[in-house]
C-alpha cells in the first residue's frame, strides 16, 4: 500500500470506526487461501518491477478499490491446483471472500473478480 492509504469511515453511537485498506486486504488474503482448489496469489506482470522500483509494499495479488459512496471492488490474482474446476474455485473464493469482508467488517462488497493467472502442479 502506498503512503496514502485509503479507510473507510464508519460513523457509530460513541465516536466513529476507521477500517484501514490493510485490514481489507488480510481478510481477502486469508479468505482466498482457505478456498479449496487456490495454489497461491499471482501478481501481475511488472507488478514486482513497480514495487521494486517505487519501493510501494503492494499486497501480492490482491487489489481493493473503495470508491467514494464506500463500494468496495475487491480483485484477486490467484492459480489453482492442476485438475480442480477452476470456475467452481472462482465462484468459491467469491462467495469466500465477500462473506468474510462484510461479516467482519459489516461493509458490502459490490464486485470480486477473480482472474485466474496459473496452474499449480504442486499439492498443499
Amino acid at each position: 500500500m502506498a503512503e496514502n492509504k485509503q479507510y473507510i469511515t464508519q460513523n457509530q453511537e460513541n465516536g466513529t470506526v476507521q477500517i484501514s485498506e490493510d485490514v481489507l486486504v488480510s481478510i481477502v488474503t486469508v479468505a482466498v487461501n482457505e478456498t479449496e482448489g487456490v495454489a497461491g496469489f499471482c501478481t501481475k506482470i511488472g507488478a514486482e518491477l513497480t514495487e521494486l522500483i517505487t519501493k510501494m509494499n503492494r499486497s501480492k495479488g490482491v487489489k481493493i478499490t473503495i470508491t467514494e459512496d464506500e463500494k468496495l471492488f475487491i480483485e484477486c490474482n490467484i492459480s489453482v491446483r492442476y485438475g480442480v474446476a477452476v470456475l467452481n474455485v472462482a465462484r468459491a473464493v467469491q462467495d469466500n471472500v465477500c462473506a468474510a469482508v462484510e461479516s467482519m467488517t459489516g461493509l458490502n462488497v459490490s464486485e470480486v473478480n477473480v482472474n485466474i493467472c496459473g496452474i499449480s502442479m504442486e499439492q498443499k
